[in-house]
């Protein structure tokens, strides 16, 4: 059997403001913007070179939603995004305006830096020690 995540959902307060961080800032691809309702899309995001899991971009509508947008984790990092080269995507992502909240550190498991998108969510960028995925 082989099962895979297709798509993570992830909150945001606007479609085209969220789509215009992740491909403007990140670097991530567009993988998808199709509309659902006049309200509606379904709107999906990738980082370069992704082939199974995206993120799922879901305009907040209700007052709960609203207050979960940028907290969907409760303060702890919600993604993990792993570079094959941190020394080329750390500065490139300060380069574009990423919000890093700590200097590069080396851990048992490999080189991370913690950075926060634009709605305040935590996400580690990470380069896996060999061996590690």
């Amino acid at each position: 059997m082989h099962q895979t995540l297709g798509s993570v959902t992830l909150l945001v307060r606007d479609y085209d403001e969220a789509i215009r961080y992740f491909t403007g800032v990140l670097g991530f691809t567009l993988v998808e913007d199709t509309p659902v309702t006049p309200e509606k899309r379904w709107v999906r995001v990738a980082p370069p070179g992704a082939t199974e899991c995206g993120l799922l971009l879901a305009r907040a509508r209700t007052t709960a939603e609203h207050a979960a947008v940028g907290n969907q984790a409760g303060g702890r990092v919600l993604f993990f995004l792993q570079t094959d080269n941190f020394a080329r995507d750390y500065p490139a992502l300060k380069h574009r305006g990423v919000a890093f909240s700590e200097s590069p550190r080396q851990e048992d498991y490999g080189q991370v830096a913690v950075f926060t998108d634009l709605y305040g969510n935590r996400w580690d960028l990470i380069q896996p020690r060999p061996g590690l995925r």
